[in-house]
């Protein structure tokens, strides 16, 4: 494979690659339709991303065929899903986020922060989750919710 195949994906293709995972995980196949709806992008937008990401053997796709994902595409699919998945646990169960909030957050971060930052914070939630001397996820929600309660 050359180099230009070996390259890190761009955030824009992590996207896709996302999407198909999660289309193809629930029982649905993944059609450029339902990728272009995922994504809020033209069916033309998808076309393009999709050949890119099958000449990095990310996928198997043909024209007006269903898109799958190579067993290379599936594990890095995977390592997309779970760091998305640590960054919506940290801010949804340590900073006490909403879960809209989060999700947005974490599909921004998700591209832009590497394996060793989201490696030390899925370490940090197992740590702060599984302490037994006290609850500091909940401790934060609280002295952060009293921050936010106006004078009196």
């Amino acid at each position: 494979m050359n180099a230009a195949k070996q390259k890190q994906l761009s955030a824009s293709m992590e996207d896709y690659l996302e999407v198909i995972y999660h289309l193809s995980g629930s029982g649905m196949v993944a059609r450029s339709k339902d990728i272009a709806e995922g994504l809020g992008v033209s069916r033309a937008s998808v076309t393009g991303a999709l050949r890119v990401l099958s000449e990095k053997a990310l996928i198997n796709y043909k024209p007006y065929g269903v898109v799958t994902l190579t067993d290379r595409g599936r594990v890095e699919a995977y390592k997309i899903v779970r760091r998305h998945r640590v960054l919506e646990s940290f801010f949804i169960d340590i900073l006490g986020l909403d879960a809209v909030i989060a999700k947005e957050s974490a599909c921004r971060a998700e591209h832009a922060l590497g394996q060793q930052v989201i490696g030390r914070l899925r370490d940090y939630i197992e740590f702060i989750t599984a302490r037994e001397d006290g609850d500091v996820a909940l401790e934060f929600k609280q002295f952060y919710h009293k921050k936010q309660l106006p004078d009196a």
